[in-house]
């Protein structure tokens, strides 16, 4: 064997170890999910469920849908208010590139390292005034500024490639800025809005300092808070626990791997000039 093809072997060994390594938690979590309540303290424990119950899943039916439910409107929500925001500012951003271009770039970027508890203490004292503390709406809202910023530098990167002549002709066939916009950059930007939706997604299906501090408490409370009440209601009962944080962990999965092929170039757009 050559010496480059042992270098490749050893590197893919590694890799695959590291692979391994990262996602044995995640298996455990499926594991222990099938797993009876009489064979939860073995030593040592089994690393398959021989005598796989689902026990757990039937709970998640019967008591987690509501939060399921809660959180997928909230995730979506956010994707349709993150887009609606940041797709235009990152046109206006691209196409008229005002002066203070790069200072606004700045804020973006700071506004990101902001750490979620100021926030949401923020927030909370403006939906105190407002009557949006554990609504829907306003976690929607919150949940949003987190993905803005990111939303509006990819779709300025996005965008900021998009030929000239593309936006020259729409304008010669009669198409005003609105029309441009909606006609022409949003579906030649199918890349950038499906990563910043993903993206926006994710941020607000994971959520749990803006959930807990604005919308505990309330009649619809998304996922990372019924996890988080079960564990405290039920902390003998982990098959059940785990069953919880499969299923709520199915859905950006699935949606990761769908959309995958779209972030990798939306992601990298921009990063390469000509």
């Amino acid at each position: 064997m050559s010496r480059s093809r042992r270098r490749t072997w050893v590197r893919t060994m590694f890799g695959a170890v590291l692979t391994g390594i990262m996602l044995f938690p995640v298996y455990w979590m499926l594991n222990v999910s099938l797993t009876r309540d009489q064979d939860m303290r073995k030593s040592p424990p089994d690393l398959l469920p021989l005598h796989g119950t689902l026990v757990g899943y039937r709970a998640v039916l019967d008591e987690q849908l509501p939060y399921l439910g809660t959180s997928l409107v909230i995730g979506l929500g956010t994707v349709v208010l993150t887009v609606a925001v940041s797709a235009p500012a990152g046109y206006a951003l691209a196409e008229l590139r005002p002066r203070g271009g790069g200072v606004i770039h700045f804020v973006l970027l700071a506004a990101q390292m902001i750490p979620g508890i100021i926030m949401a203490m923020g927030f909370y004292a403006v939906y105190l005034q407002l009557g949006l503390l554990r609504s829907v709406p306003g976690l929607i809202v919150a949940d949003s500024t987190l993905a803005v910023p990111f939303g509006v530098l990819v779709f300025t990167a996005f965008m900021s490639g998009i030929p000239g002549e593309l936006l020259q002709a729409a304008r010669v066939d009669g198409a005003r800025a609105l029309r441009t916009f909606w006609s022409v950059v949003l579906p030649v930007s199918r890349n950038a809005v499906v990563t910043v939706s993903l993206f926006a997604f994710l941020w607000s299906w994971s959520d749990f300092v803006f959930a807990s501090t604005l919308a505990g408490g309330g009649a619809h409370e998304p996922i990372t808070l019924g996890i988080y009440r079960y564990i405290g209601n039920n902390n003998q009962q982990w098959n059940a626990i785990m069953a919880t944080a499969v299923v709520a962990s199915l859905p950006a999965a699935v949606i990761l791997v769908l959309a995958q092929r779209y972030v990798a170039a939306g992601v990298t757009a921009g990063a390469v000039k000509d």
